[in-house]
This record gives structure tokens, sequence and C-alpha cells, in this order.
């Protein structure tokens, strides 16, 4: 295993230290937590943002922390839910006296904990609700799951629910705004390399040169089915075509679309990704009002992608192209087609 870091049992204080130093003007760490939150916090008599999870999906979630996102980002180890209490404490930092909304990808260690920590904060007196990212669509259950996994797609809702929040919002209406993202939400990814979790020393699966893995999710897991290599715009066809299935989209449905690689994707492979699926999305007559590309949530150093498309009804693409500022989301980086 060659990997750069000093002692596998420290990746994620060593990392969190390494991002609050990098980003000062963004992040602070709490003293004694794996928490991390705005170094300039919210306005009080705003809602919050918490959302969090597993290390290894950099620059998911700490890279989200800023205005017109995220209030607070809770890190468990590689792969690993965070803890209840350390929730909690994300949940009290962000807390503005107008509640909080955590924003949990649907794996069942993040959500039990997440769902214990809301409990815990309900008794403190913090209103809070929470809604759960399930935009998958290559597997209905999984090891980690009951029903579909929350992967990539769960970036749009943190920022859909972060400029409703910024725009004054109450909580029942944040609530609601990234609901209707999640219902409007799908995504599919695959592998082309598996990546090494620190403390396994060793590759989750193994390929072949010649094959890769149809249907992964972003916790180093084997996909859906084993295949061999294909072009990327046979990829982008097969997955296109899963997505646009589920979601029931048709001629003139206008959607955003998030390109996001998995660790260790160059950003060229990225980008050839990115035109064939434009051009499947000219072709289906689905205008794309809203496009990112890179990578947003990994799986360590993975090889491959996924594609998340999300339908623009209701006022999803306001939110959308609202302004934000975060160490993974620069101002301007979010911008209009």
């Amino acid at each position: 295993m060659k990997k750069l870091l000093d002692r596998v049992e420290a990746v994620v204080d060593d990392m969190l230290d390494g991002l609050a130093w990098s980003f000062p003007d963004y992040l602070r760490r709490i003293p004694q937590t794996r928490v991390m939150t705005r170094a300039r916090p919210k306005d009080l008599g705003k809602v919050g943002i918490v959302s969090g999870g597993g290390s290894g999906h950099e620059p998911a979630h700490s890279g989200y922390v800023g205005f017109g996102m995220l209030d607070a980002a809770v890190a468990g180890e590689v792969f690993t839910s965070p803890t209840p209490d350390q929730i909690l404490e994300g949940i009290r930092v962000a807390d503005r006296g107008a509640g909080v909304l955590l924003i949990i990808k649907n794996y069942t260690g993040d959500v039990m904990n997440f769902e214990i920590a809301k409990d815990m904060a309900s008794a403190e007196g913090i209103l809070t609700e929470a809604v759960i990212v399930n935009d998958d669509v290559a597997v209905e259950d999984s090891l980690f799951t009951t029903g579909r996994r929350g992967i990539a797609g769960t970036i749009l809702v943190h920022k859909i629910a972060g400029a409703l929040a910024e725009d004054g919002c109450d909580l029942t209406t944040v609530s609601r705004g990234a609901n209707t993202a999640i219902q409007n939400l799908r995504s599919m990814g695959f592998a082309l390399a598996p990546c090494t979790p620190p403390a396994a020393g060793q590759p989750s699966f193994t390929l072949a040169e010649n094959e890769m893995e149809m249907g992964i999710g972003i916790h180093g897991e084997p996909g859906t089915r084993r295949q061999p290599v294909q072009p990327a715009r046979d990829l982008a066809d097969y997955v296109l075509s899963r997505i646009v299935e589920d979601l029931q989209l048709k001629a003139g449905d206008s959607v955003a679309c998030l390109i996001n690689g998995m660790g260790a994707t160059p950003l060229m492979e990225l980008a050839i990704l990115a035109k064939d699926v434009s051009m499947w999305l000219q072709n289906a007559n689905i205008p794309c009002n809203f496009a990112l590309m890179g990578e947003y949530m990994t799986s360590l150093e993975m090889a491959g992608a996924s594609v998340t498309l999300l339908r623009l009804r209701d006022d999803l693409e306001r939110w959308l192209k609202a302004p934000c500022d975060t160490p993974a989301m620069r101002q301007g980086v979010m911008h209009e087609r």
C-alpha cells in the first residue's frame, strides 16, 4: 500500500487539521471533535445545515462548509459513520436559533446515528429535521442499506438546502425544498479500478486489466455487475438510460447534471464523459440548464465516475444557481450554462 500519510490510525484527525490550516477563511475545527464548521458563522435566525458521514469521500463533506451550503460537516472514520455524540456537536454549532436540517446519505449506519443525534438535539430544545438522500438507481437494497444508496447527488441537495437557508427560509421550507430535490434526483456510477482503505491495506476488490464494475457505491464496494471496459459513450448511454427511465424523464424536461470523478479519474477522461453525456441529452431533447464536472464525492483513489441528473422543477434551478462560496465551490464555480 502506497499512501501519503503518517499513521493509519490518525488519518481522519490529520486530514481535518490540514483542511482547517489550508482554508482558514472558510473552516474551523471544533476542538476535541471531528466537526468542521464555518470560520464565520451564519447570522442568527437562519436555519443551519449539517451533513457528514465516513471519511474518504473528499471533498465531501468539509469541502461544502461555507456560504450557501453547509454550516457544519461531521467526519467519521474512513467509510464509517460518525458517532451520534459527534453529530450532536455539529448540530449544536450549526444552530442559530431557527433549527437545523440534517442531510443524510441512505446508509444504515449514517441513518441510525444521525437519527439518534436528532433525538438528542430535540431533547436539548434544538428544532431538528432530517432528509435522507437515496439517489442511486443501481441497487434497491445493498449490504449497506435498506433501500437505495445515497451517493454524489447529495451535493446538489446540499446546494439547494443551503441556498434556501441562506435566503432566510424557515426549517419547514428548507426541508421541503431538500425533499423536492431528492424526489427528482438520480445517479449511477462505475469503476475502472478499486480503492484501498488505509486500515485494510489492500484493494476492496480486484479487476482484470480489461474489466470494470457497473453500479458501484462510494464505500469501495463492488458494483452490481462486472463487464469488459467500454468506450465512454457506451457507458454514458447505459447510465443515462437507467436514470432517465427511473425518473420518467421525457423530451422537453430540463435537468441539471453532475459528472463526478471517484478520486483517480483524470479530468481529461471526465471531460470526455461529459461530452458524451451532453450529446446523449441533446439527442434525447432533454435540455441541461446547469452542469458540473469534477471530483465532488469520491471513494479514496477509486478510478471511475458517476453521473447524476436532477429534474428541474419548481424553483430548484433558482436555488442551484444561487451564490455559494466554500473550499470546494469557490465563487464563480457554480454558474449558469
